[in-house]
């Protein structure tokens, strides 16, 4: 009865549709990594918990935003932690919902805490948004906080591209969501690596860089064997996805698919999104 007296006041579903155009962002990262507190920022009110005592935000929380560069859904995810120190049930809860949150995300901010560096448990959060195929921004928070001289900010943009070596495509941030330094860039950012994601190529335009790379670097050869590439083709955004027909997949040495993926990249300016590439024989049948 209480449940039907509740539902009532829920606004009807076609109203919710509206939210289809914001972009949803999901604040991702270890306990105590300052999401709460970037969210807040954003917000200008305190929206969201925010505590020093790490794992205060147990749940993903939906919190909308509109300014002049468009609307947004800012999704504070409970940070995860390590899989040895789910004990309680609640955590376990916690994780799986900051995984749902990456799953319907559009954009993902991976939180990184300046004063620590990149840790053993960024590495699996980032990891997490990479495999669900996100368009990702890295976000180096409490910058406020790290003595610098002119070349800190250099040797942990390296320390990261190092640390979170199959991200080198998402960009980094490095703001304090405390006093608001260059959080503003965000919105810019996140509008950038959201279109990147969505991004189309048509196939000629393809298979014009897929003949050039091949011309520049020759397909590898097995036992007296070439591979033989065919052609290329989109078939899915979001992220970009192509699939690149050969004589003989087994041929298709991981280096020159990530050669392929690298001219790809470099040519169309894709930053901020993984790009995913498949690899059929002629006479594949489609999936």
């Amino acid at each position: 009865d209480l449940l039907d007296a509740c539902v009532q006041y829920f606004p009807p579903e076609d109203e919710e549709e509206e939210e289809d155009d914001a972009i949803k962002v999901a604040v991702i990262g270890k306990p105590n990594a300052g999401k709460s507190s970037l969210v807040n920022q954003i917000l200008g009110e305190e929206r969201v918990i925010v505590s020093n005592v790490a794992g205060t935000t147990r749940d993903a929380i939906d919190s909308r935003f509109t300014n002049d560069k468009g609307s947004f859904v800012f999704i504070d995810t409970a940070g995860m932690r390590k899989k040895s120190k789910i004990e309680e049930d609640i955590e376990k809860y916690s994780v799986l919902r900051a995984t749902m949150a990456i799953d319907r995300a559009d954009v993902c901010l991976i939180m990184i805490d300046a004063t620590e560096g990149v840790t053993e448990q960024d590495t699996k959060v980032a990891g997490m948004a990479h495999e669900a195929g996100k368009a990702s921004i890295i976000v180096v928070n409490k910058w406020d906080l790290v003595e610098k001289d002119d070349k800190t900010m250099t040797r942990m943009t390296e320390d990261i591209r190092r640390d979170l070596a199959y991200m080198t495509y998402a960009p980094i941030l490095f703001i304090s969501a405390k006093t608001g330094q260059r959080v503003d860039k965000l919105f810019d950012m996140i509008d950038y690596v959201a279109n990147q994601a969505a991004f189309r190529v048509t196939t000629g335009m393809l298979n014009t860089v897929l003949a050039d790379a091949q011309t520049r670097v020759q397909p590898p050869t097995d036992k007296g064997r070439r591979l033989k590439i065919y052609y290329m083709t989109q078939v899915g955004v979001k992220p970009p996805h192509f699939v690149v027909f050969c004589n003989d997949r087994r041929l298709f040495h991981f280096s020159y698919q990530r050669y392929l993926e690298n001219c790809i990249r470099s040519t169309f300016r894709l930053e901020g999104t993984p790009i995913i590439l498949s690899i059929r024989e002629k006479g594949d049948k489609e999936e």
